[in-house]
């Protein structure tokens, strides 16, 4: 069974249908990539999944269980955490707090036990060591320990998208979306993104779902890959399959390749 599927899916804002019966499934374990040019609907199918927006008809199956009518926090309590194609994060607050605020769902000390911890040894002294510590193996992950006690705002643009990708790993995901991780990067920084995506895969066991542009990423690391245009499915396969697809070709070129 896969660990995600999309059923005929559809949304339409003010008439226009920003998804048009998309289907797809993404295997355990697996990177699945989703393409396409820019207005494609690669995003609003993001805020589908993870419940920012309710499609107008279709289902979201993750691990066997219908998703397409929860709300956001209810989707990441499932197991399925995100990155923006605008980095959010809080500016004013270090690196190690950012990703602490990554746990909030798993934290079980409400403000009656918060208020008397007194030390290690209380319930919630418990638990905020327990989470610091599962913060550190994501910092050692991504290397982050330089800037683990800076203020995010004052980091560079790719260390801070490291720093988002940080955050929702501290969720402990089944399903990963990255949202166009590499934009903005300069090559050295998209090689690195690269690798630590593989590194989540194959480290983590986590399954990644990822909207890029940069073809390279894309064809590097994905077992499959969907291409969307104006909210329809016009492709899936290899990255291979896809590259040679000629409705690919036109929708990226404007013209179909000659044979």
């Amino acid at each position: 069974m896969p660990l995600l599927s999309v059923e005929h899916l559809s949304i339409a804002f003010g008439g226009l249908k920003a998804l048009d019966d998309v289907n797809f499934a993404v295997e355990k374990g697996t990177i699945f990539a989703i393409i396409g040019p820019n207005g494609a609907g690669k995003t609003t199918l993001f805020n589908c999944v993870n419940g920012i927006y309710r499609a107008d008809s279709g289902r979201i199956v993750f691990d066997g269980e219908e998703i397409q009518r929860k709300k956001p926090d209810g989707v990441a309590r499932l197991g399925i955490a995100r990155t923006f194609q605008n980095i959010e994060l809080f500016a004013n607050m270090t690196t190690m707090e950012n990703l602490m605020l990554g746990r909030h769902i798993h934290m079980r000390t409400g403000l009656f036990r918060g208020a008397f911890l007194w030390g290690k040894v209380s319930f919630a002294g418990r638990e905020e060591v327990a989470h610091r510590r599962r913060v550190e193996e994501i910092i050692d992950l991504l290397e982050l320990q330089a800037v683990r006690n800076k203020p995010v705002g004052s980091l560079p643009y790719g260390t801070r998208k490291r720093v988002e990708l940080g955050r929702a790993l501290a969720v402990e995901p089944e399903l990963l979306l990255l949202d166009e991780p590499c934009a903005g990067m300069n090559s050295e920084e998209k090689q690195d993104m690269i690798f630590w995506t593989k590194d989540i895969q194959d480290e983590l066991g986590i399954t990644i779902l990822l909207i890029e542009h940069d073809m390279k990423m894309v064809m590097d690391i994905s077992e499959t890959v969907l291409v969307l245009n104006f909210g329809k499915v016009i492709a899936r396969g290899t990255p291979d399959e896809v590259q040679r697809h000629p409705e690919v070709q036109k929708a990226y070129l404007g013209e179909a390749a000659d044979d």
